[in-house]
């Protein structure tokens, strides 16, 4: 059962089937390392899975599947600082440890603290001698201190005197076994791990990784009433102490650990790192009132007013993107982990979901923005590469990204319905390139970051509008370009029916973005300073040629449409229809239509079937004035009646198979066809505390669903655009939810605050030393000067806006 306030979320009782789901949700994390929330008394199996992840921290094995050597990168599960055990003692020789799967635990209830960011647990156990002992704890990962954790327990006899037998330990035999249809792979990627003693307080472990050779090192200081001692048995280190409990009197043990690797700048060594940390880390009350003013700081930069239950989800939500993506992500060498540092679903990989994160970083934290863009930009070299093996110039980016760039998409994936290893074509989903370049111009926008676009952002513009120039080619009798071989973002269809080889041909998503990338980046190059121009163009040997093709592909690719529709890409209309009637019939839950089908001998190649949005994500990204004129400018007309048959079109024909497929759909709705948006939305916020997709978040919550609601607020239902310099608005609010608040970083201006309210949206802009800010609604324009403020009055709206 779940329960709490506005800022805490409680789940009241011990559910095993629930314990995955619960460890997710309750993961704490600063942005450098993360630690699920499981119970610190198990270490992992059918129930428990006590991950503990550091961000970018990656390690690559070989395993044998299907008889194939298959490669796999993952994001490496490290040693389990949370263990901490007790047993009571009784006759002359010790109980079994107590858990909460113990027989003897009679109360158990867990709440997660999102103001303080803590996870406080109070456990009741009644042995066979009616012996009941209370156990409370609670613990951190450090948001000021991003090397440092803690774990206070205490410990209150109710009615007995005695001794309770307490272990303290961290686990460096620990593998990645978190997602079950992995487990056929090569799991252990720590070796040569060593223990030792540093203090009588302090144990340590040192490890490394068995091919990145990422070096790490763990400290662990434990304290309680009495000294303990140490042990070090296989690969831990371990502290045992003896409590002498009185009735109703608390025993207290405080754990505190330090984490550092070889990644790590500014330091010689991980161990002699941690040991120091460790030991100069202060009391558990001074981490704990550093750590609260921390997640203060945190909270009002990211300010946000939701009544009801969705502003509860929604600040759950942020607390997990902060988690991830903190302020100290702006110092590291990371990307945006699909699935956070919450599990090891995806093998922690990048994929597209910065396009869902990186709006909202934009207007809150760019600082991690920039940093987000910049682990792109470090391998476009990579990217460029890979084009070249491909037999194309520019960068050709990978659809799954982890430690250095090269393409980490698997080969071949299990369908857990058949039992079968099937091939994985999904590394065709090139519109991920696209994605980059849309990530670097909205930041650079919102921020007015004008040093990083004449910069690095140009040089991943020019060479992605390289690769789309390349990978299209003119179609004579259409007069057209065309993009073939891909796969687009539904991900379900890969290949057109009895194909021998994979690949679809004109996936409309993909052409009209590169159409985009293309157009913006010829924009850059006009606009840049003319010595940085040269500078651009005699490094990448830029010839004029090149730019008069990047014009004409920008104006000439082709747009597949069937029955006065968007298609998804040509041949989607000759599919067949799907029976979705009778597949629910006998499925019931049909999102992943793919796996159903394939069970049945079957394949959705066959059928007019989405996983998720594919052709709507157009109505996302962009605005209808812009994407009205990216048509336009293609030589096509995107009318209001077309776009509204497009969105019913495959509303009608998508399985949301994806977590990010609610999400889209609500936006897009609430535009088109705003009695049914609310319906989307409130699954997009369920996602995950309701495991809509069927345990997944076990395996780690979906960052860029989470992230994307947040952005629903902030621009899908004000329609806010950061573009030409201005903040654009043209509200779109919802019966459901009309009336919100949230303040936002826009070019310097800190804690700019908009309220939305039936009739009105009023802005207030703090006082500064920075320019009046240009606010453009459609029917008027106005300069807000810092400290000042306005209330603007909103017409009433109907049904319907889309592209005309």
């Amino acid at each position: 059962m779940t329960d709490g306030t506005d800022w805490t979320w409680e789940y009241e009782g011990y559910s095993p089937e629930q314990e995955r789901l619960r460890e997710s949700l309750c993961t704490l994390g600063n942005g450098y390392f993360a630690t699920r929330g499981a119970a610190t008394e198990c270490g992992a199996n059918g129930v428990h899975y006590p991950g503990t992840y550091v961000a970018g921290c990656y390690n690559r094995l070989t395993s044998d599947v299907a008889g194939r050597r298959v490669e796999n990168e993952d994001m490496v599960n490290l040693p389990n600082w949370l263990m901490l055990r007790y047993r009571l003692n009784g006759e002359g020789r010790p109980g079994p440890w107590l858990t909460p799967d113990s027989r003897w635990q009679v109360g158990h209830r867990q709440t997660l603290d999102l103001r303080q960011g803590t996870l406080e647990r109070e456990t009741r156990y009644e042995d066979d001698q009616g012996r009941r002992l209370t156990v409370r704890q609670q613990r951190l990962v450090h948001m000021a201190d991003p090397h440092l954790a803690a774990l206070r327990t205490v410990f209150v006899a109710e009615n007995w005197s005695g001794t309770l037998e307490v272990e303290a330990a961290i686990d460096g035999s620990v593998e990645n076994t978190g997602v079950p249809r992995y487990r056929q792979l090569a799991t252990r990627h720590l070796m040569h791990v060593h223990t030792g003693d540093a203090a009588s307080d302090t144990v340590w472990l040192r490890c490394r990784t068995s091919t990145s050779d990422i070096r790490v090192g763990m400290a662990s200081r434990t304290t309680a009433a009495l000294p303990g001692t140490s042990h070090h048995p296989g690969r831990r280190a371990v502290q045992r102490f003896r409590l002498d409990l009185e009735p109703e009197r608390a025993s207290v043990v405080d754990k505190t650990v330090a984490v550092h690797t070889s990644r790590d700048p500014a330091i010689s060594d991980p161990l002699h790192a941690s040991l120091d940390r460790v030991r100069r880390a202060g009391r558990f009350e001074t981490l704990l009132s550093s750590h609260h003013a921390a997640w203060q700081q945190l909270w009002r930069r990211a300010e946000i007013e939701v009544p009801n239950e969705a502003g509860r989800i929604l600040r759950l939500h942020l607390f997990h993107v902060l988690q991830t993506l903190s302020p100290h992500t702006a110092d590291l060498d990371v990307g945006v982990p699909a699935r956070g540092l919450h599990g090891e679903a995806y093998r922690g990989h990048i994929f597209w979901d910065e396009l869902f994160v990186l709006p909202y970083l934009n207007l809150h934290f760019p600082e991690v923005s920039r940093a987000l863009l910049t682990y792109r930009h470090r391998r476009l070299e990579r990217a460029r590469f890979t084009a070249l093996d491909a037999g194309c110039i520019g960068a050709m980016y990978p659809w799954q990204s982890g430690s250095d760039g090269r393409e980490e998409t698997q080969r071949l994936h299990l369908n857990p319905r058949s039992g079968r290893w099937l091939p994985d074509h999904s590394h065709l989903q090139h519109h991920v390139g696209s994605a980059i370049a849309y990530n670097v111009w909205q930041y650079c926008e919102a921020s007015g970051d004008s040093e990083f676009l004449h910069t690095k952002g140009a040089e991943m513009l020019l060479q992605i509008a390289r690769f789309w120039a390349c990978r299209a080619t003119h179609d004579p009798e259409l007069g057209r370009y065309r993009i073939r071989g891909v796969v687009g973002p539904d991900e379900y269809h890969d290949a057109y029916p009895g194909a021998v080889e994979p690949g679809l041909d004109d996936n409309a998503y993909t052409n009209v973005t590169a159409a985009w990338v293309l157009a913006h980046t010829l924009d850059l190059l006009r606009s840049l300073p003319e010595p940085r121009r040269r500078e651009l163009v005699e490094r990448t040997e830029l010839h004029h040629s090149e730019l008069e093709l990047w014009e004409d592909v920008s104006r000439m690719l082709h747009v597949p449409f069937h029955e006065g529709v968007i298609s998804q890409f040509e041949g989607f209309g000759d599919l067949a229809e799907l029976d979705w009637e009778g597949l629910r019939r006998r499925h019931g839950d049909v999102r992943r239509l793919d796996r159903i089908l394939e069970a049945e001998g079957d394949s959705v190649n066959r059928y007019k079937a989405s996983k998720q949005a594919d052709v709507l994500m157009l109505g996302y990204l962009f605005s209808p004035a812009e994407l009205r004129a990216l048509f336009s400018r293609l030589g096509y007309v995107l009318d209001e009646e077309m776009w509204s048959r497009t969105v019913d079109y495959y509303r009608h024909r998508t399985s949301h198979g994806s977590t990010l497929s609610g999400l889209v759909h609500g936006w897009v709705l609430a535009r088109v066809r705003r009695a049914e948006a609310w319906r989307f939305c409130q699954e997009a916020l369920e996602g995950d505390i309701a495991d809509v997709q069927g345990g997944t978040t076990g395996e780690g919550i979906h960052l860029g669903a989470m992230a994307g609601t947040l952005d629903l607020v902030q621009r899908g239902l004000t329609g806010l655009e950061t573009r030409g310099g201005a903040l654009r608005l043209d509200p779109v609010p919802l019966p459901e939810l009309s009336e919100f608040c949230f303040t936002l970083r826009y070019r310097g201006h800190w804690g700019v605050r908009l309220r939305m309210a039936p009739g009105s949206l009023h802005i207030a802009v703090p006082g500064s030393g920075r320019d009046p800010i240009d606010v453009e609604l459609p029917e008027r324009s106005v300069l807000i000067e810092p400290g000042g403020e306005c209330e603007l009055p909103l017409p009433g709206v109907g049904d319907a806006q889309s592209p005309g």
